[in-house]
């Protein structure tokens, strides 16, 4: 019988594969199961056991973080999540270990939004200045993530070749899904000015800038990544005065707001974020009901 650690890498081969999964997840997959695998000293798959996954999640319910936190609810559920899977896996190739259904995942506290206001969001979109590359390309990465809620690892994989005519934008998400998001006219006209300045081959959409004051060029060898989109979103929100952290995914968060506040429909706003789920979905919810507000000031202390 195959090893632990050679069915992990033939798990981890499927689902970059067969299932397209993005390379991040496959990179917090193996992490995930290699600590699970070390922690469980035994190298077969009918080791994996109730008693076995009692004593695990003991042990990381317990793995300190710092000198005041352990690991937290929904970090311990990443390694859940991803055992599961890879239990799901062995029973399809018809290898005994313990049923991925045995496995329930930990209560979590609902998890709160970082929002930003519309003015602050206002003040970030307006942040870029100048008709410099650096300045025009940030601005274009700006208005693109509110227009369309893009995750950074969909922006990031954009290229050139984009058709501006169109408010449409086809964009491939988790998982290797297609949806379509749509670019409004302030997008629209940010892209343009930005690839109206740009003088190199390079077929990326979004792309590294030299550092250099003098002479800003075009890093033909790096590509934009996530973290460069973070660090972008990140300036910008400090040159705006935002006191709050703010990240691309922050932006995503005010894409789906303003839809939902203006009277978007929750499984549009599901559709256009590319949520599988729609329970994903409804952590807006709480912050956009106008009618419980109305409630709130029509009926509270009228005495």
């Amino acid at each position: 019988m195959a090893s632990l650690k050679k069915l992990k890498t033939e798990f981890l081969e499927y689902i970059e594969i067969e299932k397209g999964r993005a390379l991040r997840t496959i990179e917090n997959y193996d992490h995930y199961l290699s600590v699970f695998i070390t922690f469980l000293k035994k190298d077969n798959p009918q080791d994996i056991t109730d008693e076995s996954i009692k004593s695990f999640r003991l042990w990381l319910n317990r793995q300190p973080v710092s000198k005041e936190k352990t690991v937290d609810k929904r970090t311990q559920n990443y390694y859940l999540i991803a055992l599961r899977a890879f239990l799901k896996y062995l029973a399809r190739q018809g290898i005994k270990s313990l049923p991925a259904e045995r496995i329930e995942l930990a209560k979590t506290s609902q998890r709160s939004l970082d929002l930003i206001t519309k003015e602050e969001l206002t003040s970030l979109l307006n942040s870029p200045k100048g008709s410099d590359l650096k300045s025009l390309r940030d601005k274009a990465i700006l208005e693109l993530l509110f227009s369309t809620g893009l995750r950074v690892s969909e922006l990031c994989a954009l290229t050139r070749d984009i058709n501006l005519r169109s408010d449409e934008l086809s964009v491939r998400g988790k998982g290797g899904k297609i949806r379509v998001v749509f670019i409004s006219d302030a997008a629209r006209k940010s892209i343009n000015a930005y690839l109206d300045k740009r003088t190199d081959m390079n077929a990326a959409l979004f792309v590294r800038i030299s550092e250099d004051k003098k002479d800003k060029k075009i890093d033909e060898k790096r590509h934009m990544d996530r973290r460069s989109v973070e660090r972008i979103v990140k300036h910008h929100a400090i040159k705006a005065g935002i006191s709050k952290k703010v990240t691309p995914h922050t932006i995503r968060h005010s894409f789906a707001t303003d839809l939902l506040s203006n009277g978007a429909d929750l499984r549009s706003v599901q559709a256009l974020l590319g949520h599988s789920s729609i329970v994903t979905t409804q952590i807006y919810t709480h912050v956009t009901d106008k009618h419980l507000r109305d409630v709130h000031k029509k009926f509270h202390n009228k005495r």
